[in-house]
């Protein structure tokens, strides 16, 4: 909610001073059009600045972004939306960071991107994705940006972005290393645990004994370790660990649940297990 409040100041304190600035032009045509260019840049500057005061690193890129979309609602090309949670805003700018990876950024990647956004976000996905545009325009500092999700956000919270990364990466057909690197260093950042990332690489990136890893147990358990895991995992994966996100985020969280299900029964198939 804090990132929510901050955009609304940043939006509020930008709309004055554009109105004041626009009531305040007195002179020629030629001087106004000098204004107008000394304006432009004016929101997304104060906006860059507000939000990284209030709001750190991700504050920052949000602020700069919304504050670009702000003036470009003068000419028709956005509008303001609401904005709904920190967890949206800050897979934005994950999702940001991983279209960047490998140096290109792909229509498949993009497409994905605007496909979950219109699934589970309905009516406010194309804000959502007028502000990734602004977002794939400027630097992140992964670091940064991750340290801060790791420090305000809850846990189930922060695996959903790692599965939802993953999801991205994977959207041209292929896993490229950077792309994989990144998501790795990103968890490392926010504080997930090894066994729980290899969990969810195992649901994308498929190998011997994937299985196994998405519940966290090696090949060698005994069946009561292997019902106890699935156990585990199932509780820890539970899209009722992230409802408090919205419905739309619970949905897109069953996708987790389900590749623990499937794991669980083809195990049990391997073993003769009823």
């Amino acid at each position: 909610m804090r990132l929510i409040i901050i955009i609304v100041i940043i939006v509020l304190i930008a709309g004055a001073i554009k109105k004041f600035l626009e009531n305040s032009s007195t002179k020629s045509k030629s001087d106004d059009q000098a204004k107008a260019n000394s304006k432009n840049g004016y929101a997304k500057w104060i906006g860059g600045g507000l939000g990284w005061a209030f709001g750190g690193p991700i504050g920052g890129i949000l602020g700069f972004a919304f504050g670009k979309m702000f003036e470009e609602m003068k000419g028709g090309t956005a509008q303001q939306g609401s904005m709904q949670g920190d967890f949206k805003m800050s897979l934005l700018v994950l999702t940001a960071s991983v279209m960047k990876a490998d140096g290109t950024i792909k229509k498949s990647e993009l497409d994905y991107v605007k496909d979950f956004y219109s699934r589970n976000f309905g009516s406010n996905a194309e804000q959502y994705i007028l502000m990734l545009r602004e977002i794939l325009k400027q630097e992140i500092n992964v670091r940064e940006v991750s340290a801060q999700v790791g420090q305000y956000m809850d846990y189930a919270a922060k695996l959903q972005i790692i599965h939802y990364l993953f999801g991205i990466s994977r959207a041209d057909g292929h896993f490229h290393p950077d792309e994989v690197d990144l998501i790795s260093q990103i968890a490392a950042y926010m504080g997930i645990a090894t066994s729980d990332f290899s969990s969810i690489k195992a649901m994308f990136i498929k190998e011997v004994d994937g299985a196994y890893k998405i519940l966290e147990i090696n090949k060698e358990a005994t069946d009561d370790e292997l019902k106890k895991a699935y156990r585990d995992v199932a509780l820890k994966y539970h899209p009722d660990k992230v409802s408090h996100l919205g419905e739309e985020v619970t949905k897109a969280a069953e996708e987790k649940f389900q590749e623990v299900n499937m794991a669980y029964e083809q195990i049990k198939k391997q073993r003769g297990i009823k």
